[in-house]
């Protein structure tokens, strides 16, 4: 698989290097005062100061949850995602949607959770 490169908002770069070394465990790239480059699962994630830009403004239904169409992740083995979980849960996370699974017992069943 060929990695992909994402710029998103952020509000702080020090928040957001301590979120994403010691709870994801990412590793940083290059990065200025302005922002900050991860190694995101082996996909580069350039986080840049905009914080007008971080807000929350659409969402869609999907399987009963109000999902912000805005949003990115990682498929993970199924163990990971529980150590994932309860890392996020035992760092008091903000979870947008809290640990769950979608579409249980149908085609595409999913774990997933959403957090800010």
């Amino acid at each position: 698989m060929q990695p992909f490169h994402l710029a998103i908002p952020i509000n702080n770069i020090e928040e957001t290097q301590k979120f994403y070394t010691n709870i994801l465990q990412c590793k940083v790239g290059r990065s200025t005062d302005q922002w900050i480059d991860f190694d995101f699962f082996g996909h580069q994630l350039s986080a840049h100061v905009k914080p007008e830009e971080t807000t929350i403004t659409r969402a869609n239904m999907v399987d009963g949850e109000s999902v912000p169409v805005r949003h990115f992740g990682v498929v993970l083995k199924w163990e990971d995602w529980h150590i994932l979980a309860e890392e996020l849960r035992s760092n008091n996370s903000d979870f947008i949607i809290e640990p769950t699974i979608r579409f249980k017992g149908k085609i595409g069943e999913q774990a997933t959770m959403f957090f800010s």
